[in-house]
């Protein structure tokens, strides 16, 4: 067997077949360990949590999706935290919302992990309701936050029972995150983040409009295989880009469904994905296809 005949995404080897994976893992535990290290160590160089929190006592950020909790709650926010909020805003702007979801959020490596135990014990999709239900629990959150006055959804948010179970211990912080791996692992594949969590919708209207995006610019070098679909945690993202009705169809994935987790550029054997902007070019503007 020549060189040439290996698929590429054997030939990298297996760092590299799953590099994007190795990242997002690393800033997972790398952002959820700079928030342990106070509680933890007495080294305060982060307080607070996602939802709000506050680094070397000079830089206050807020979770957007907080704010707007907080407003139709009612509440007055003081200035750092409209501030902290329009920060994290333009930063997800910029590289994706539901980058959060899947490379910042822990409960990410949650439901992966149930995901990963449900294809080897061969489970189906299971129940799998509209992708639209996490836009009604979204809207429910704010509006039970304006009927009760207060920020509703981090009275169960599983971010938030993960984080208070990591500091105090073991207890009913970790009956909620069981739950939701309980939920993917035997009632509905992927059903948490692609579903039900409204801090997915909220982050996923944001990623209507962000900057960095994968695209699929070598798609004529696409083999059917259906890796990448195995893959991605959202794969009706994929089909607008890889699988246009016209040839000069964008190739860029525009759906704000979107994670940017870049599993299926690592699984990907063609080279056909890649990381660029919403601004990568058409097909009918690139080099033509390799021979």
């Amino acid at each position: 067997m020549t060189e040439q005949s290996v698929p590429i995404a054997v030939r990298r080897g297996l760092l590299l077949r799953n590099r994007w994976l190795l990242a997002r893992r690393a800033v997972q535990f790398a952002t959820l360990t700079l928030f342990l290290l106070g509680p933890w160590y007495g080294i305060w160089w982060v307080k607070g949590n996602l939802a709000s929190s506050t680094i070397l006592d000079v830089l206050s950020l807020t979770d957007p999706m907080i704010l707007v909790q907080s407003l139709g709650a009612g509440h007055v926010p003081l200035t750092t935290a409209v501030t902290g909020a329009l920060i994290v805003l333009m930063f997800y702007l910029a590289i994706g919302g539901r980058v959060y979801c899947s490379w910042v959020c822990p409960i990410n490596v949650v439901t992966d992990a149930a995901h990963w135990l449900r294809a080897r014990l061969g489970l189906g999709p299971g129940w799998q309701p509209r992708r639209a239900l996490r836009n009604w629990i979204l809207a429910m959150t704010l509006v039970v936050s304006a009927l009760t006055g207060t920020i509703a959804w981090e009275l169960i948010n599983p971010i938030t029972y993960l984080h208070r179970g990591l500091v105090f211990g073991l207890g009913m912080a970790w009956l909620l995150v069981l739950a939701v791996f309980l939920f993917d692992l035997l009632v509905s594949r992927r059903g948490w983040c692609s579903h039900l969590c409204p801090v997915g919708a909220f982050y996923g209207a944001l990623g209507r409009a962000s900057l960095v995006r994968v695209n699929a610019r070598e798609r004529h070098a696409c083999t059917d295989c259906g890796d990448c679909y195995r893959a991605c945690p959202e794969p009706h993202v994929l089909v607008p880009a890889l699988k246009p009705r016209t040839t000069t169809a964008s190739v860029v994935i525009a759906s704000g469904d979107c994670t940017n987790c870049g599993r299926c550029i690592d699984v990907c054997g063609e080279d056909v994905l890649h990381f660029g902007t919403r601004y990568s070019k058409r097909v009918s503007e690139m080099s033509p296809p390799r021979v």
